[in-house]
């Protein structure tokens, strides 16, 4: 298998291509999983023993990236779960304060290795890895905060957590039914999924943030009631890239679909046969564009798939036609209530689908995270310059169309500053920075508003 950096993940067993075209791309799906699950078990008995450094696992390993950072959550769980034990069971107060420690040398490690010479494909993982130890940091540092001292407390059992269960040990229940042996699970509150070893390829991961921990927590919640989710929120708020983030966190194919009003529902029929069959996610962008005629059809379909799975059916009636389906597959929708032209969701759908709204994100700390795993040192002040340098944009300058001051702006000064932290490693951090700002930003300023940003720029970056 090969994705769109060139990664490579073998498969175990050689497909034979043939003329029956449906026979070996099923054969190649297989291959696929068994591929990335072997690979997983690999880098699960290569992890060093140690765990701070981890560089020649990490770079040299002939594993695929999307196993490692799965490897990393099972330990930062593992080790997680044995500091709250020996906390419960009285034997060292300070465990989580020590596993922080720990977590924090292997963060500093993996920092050290982004500022070397390194391909595109090891500077994508390690990015992701950092994200997500930066993460694991803050939910350990918020336990010691709240005190928790057993695994059955909810500020623990709301985290996502992944666990391999042994071959010979009790097979796990899920919340889909296929109990788990020799396997990983993934849990979240009552919720439990196991990993689909979906390849998906070396991709970078979500800053996770407070409100990204709630979606997951609802969308979670929601599929081990047999629901969709639905977040709702205004535009750049993450409704669509935090679903995206949870499918790769689950190793779930997500399928992102842009609804308009021109859809019907025999459109949207279709779609869902497709999605039941390869146990996919689909995530519909705006999905109140759509009629309101069409949207009462969609969600008698909807809801057909619900029972389907909800019964444990491994084939069901769709349109009457009988489907195959996997039980992986699920529905999400994304709603924006400001716009003008949308659709108030029918009764009979909103039943299917459970809500959680979207707030704007914490710009300065998904900035900063960022900078972090781009290798950059003062990334915690440069964050704070790029959030005010917008902040102080949108109240001064003048009200424009195209001005755009949201995650997605900010976002492009991350990856322009990733970009000239590569090319100029020994620059100076403040000069990138402002490079970075005024590349982005100047060309889409008008004439009258340069000399305002110009003195908004000279305030934060003096010199």
């Amino acid at each position: 298998m090969t994705d769109m950096i060139k990664e490579r993940v073998p498969f175990v067993t050689p497909v034979v291509t043939g003329p029956v075209v449906e026979k070996w791309l099923a054969e190649i799906e297989v291959a696929m999983v068994n591929g990335l699950y072997d690979s997983t078990k690999r880098s699960l008995l290569a992890y060093p023993e140690d765990g701070t450094n981890r560089t020649d696992w990490l770079l040299e390993g002939p594993f695929a990236s999307q196993s490692q950072l799965l490897i990393d959550q099972i330990h930062w769980t593992n080790l997680a779960e044995e500091a709250l034990n020996k906390i419960y069971a009285g034997q060292n107060e300070n465990a989580m304060v020590e596993n922080i420690e720990f977590h924090q040398a292997q963060l500093k490690n993996s920092v050290s290795i982004v500022r070397m010479q390194l391909t595109k494909l090891q500077r994508v993982l390690m990015g992701a890895l950092i994200v997500l130890d930066v993460h694991g940091i803050t939910v350990l540092e918020n336990l010691v905060e709240a005190k928790v001292r057993s695994v059955n407390e909810f500020d623990w059992s709301k985290q996502l957590r992944y666990y391999w269960i042994a071959e010979d040990g009790d097979p796990a229940p899920t919340s889909l039914g296929n109990d788990v042996s020799d396997d990983c699970i993934c849990r979240q509150t009552i919720a439990g999924f196991k990993y689909s070893y979906e390849y998906l390829g070396n991709t970078p991961r979500l800053v996770v943030t407070p409100l990204t921990d709630k979606c997951y927590m609802t969308l979670t919640g929601a599929m081990h009631l047999y629901y969709g989710g639905a977040p709702a929120g205004p535009a750049g708020t993450g409704k669509t890239e935090t679903t995206k983030d949870l499918g790769k966190a689950l190793a779930v194919p997500v399928i992102v679909f842009n609804c308009s009003d021109g859809l019907d529902y025999k459109i949207m029929g279709r779609f869902f046969s497709g999605l039941a069959q390869a146990g996919a996610w689909a995530c519909f962008d705006e999905f109140n564009r759509i009629d309101a005629e069409v949207l009462s059809v969609v969600a008698q379909q909807i809801l057909c798939i619900q029972n389907a799975i909800k019964e444990r059916k491994t084939r069901f009636e769709f349109e009457g036609t009988t489907l195959p389906i996997l039980w992986t597959c699920n529905c999400f929708i994304t709603m924006n209530p400001g716009y003008a032209g949308r659709a108030e969701l029918p009764d009979n759908l909103k039943a299917l689908f459970r809500t959680v709204a979207m707030m704007v994100p914490d710009y300065a700390m998904i900035a900063e995270i960022k900078l972090y795993a781009f290798g950059y040192e003062d990334s915690r002040s440069l964050a704070q310059k790029i959030v005010t340098t917008y902040t102080l944009c949108s109240e001064q300058l003048s009200s424009q169309k195209h001005y755009d001051y949201g995650m997605r702006a900010v976002f492009a000064v991350l990856v322009r500053a990733g970009s000239l932290k590569r090319q100029q490693p020994q620059q100076n951090e403040s000069i990138l920075m402002l490079q970075s700002v005024n590349d982005v930003n100047l060309a889409k300023f008008l004439d009258f508003d340069v000399p305002l940003y110009d003195g908004i720029t000279k305030d934060l970056f003096p010199g």
